[in-house]
């Protein structure tokens, strides 16, 4: 009777890391949302640095290591925050995002071209593809994270910066889950079994 308790743990254990990971990766922009409605852009970006530091710190204690995306999106939230505290011009925050889809995307291109799959090397331990299911994909990513680019220009100089905040938490983050949702028709058409991928 007593290994029972042992098998929920074990089941459970997955579902625990996948929060976890999602509380860190989605708290600092809650944390940025919240500031920016009580005290405005500034308090918001302060607080925004604080929280991305504290959540780089978390992603090291509880999974013994920083996933390579946030740790460049963290980084890049530091130095242009720091800006925008330094300079007292919000347009720094404003530019972070798009100068992380692009860079995302610069990489991903420049992996394809050396035929070296980046996306494999980031997410080869979650799941296993063809060599065309991993050129497919990382097309697929470029080309969205340009468009990611391309709305966040359009957004911030055309609407309120509260509006902006609001669509940086509210939109940008549905639209990445749904983007990545509709790739799993493409994953479940080049996946290859367990058995080959250990070969």
């Amino acid at each position: 009777m007593k290994p029972q308790p042992k098998r929920e743990n074990a089941a459970t254990a997955p579902e625990q890391g996948v929060w976890s990971k999602l509380i860190i990766e989605l708290g600092p922009l809650l944390v940025f949302f919240a500031a920016n409605a009580v005290a405005g852009i500034y308090a918001g970006t302060a607080a925004f640095m604080v929280a991305t530091l504290v959540s780089l710190a978390a992603a090291r204690i509880r999974h013994q290591k920083v996933p390579v995306m946030l740790l460049v999106s963290g980084a890049i939230v530091l130095v242009f925050g720091g800006l925008t505290l330094y300079l007292r011009d919000d347009t720094f925050i404003k530019l972070k995002p798009t100068i992380v889809y692009a860079m995302f995307a610069c990489l991903l291109t420049a992996g394809l071209m050396l035929k070296k799959p980046l996306l494999e090397l980031l997410f080869g331990s979650a799941f296993t593809l063809t060599e065309e299911g991993w050129r497919k994909l990382t097309v697929r990513w470029i080309f969205f994270f340009v468009a990611m680019a391309i709305v966040n220009e359009l957004v911030w100089r055309n609407v309120s910066t509260d509006t902006w905040v609001s669509f940086k938490v509210f939109g940008f983050l549905p639209l990445t889950f749904l983007f990545a949702l509709a790739q799993v028709p493409l994953l479940q058409r080049h996946g290859l079994p367990k058995h080959d991928a250990a070969e």
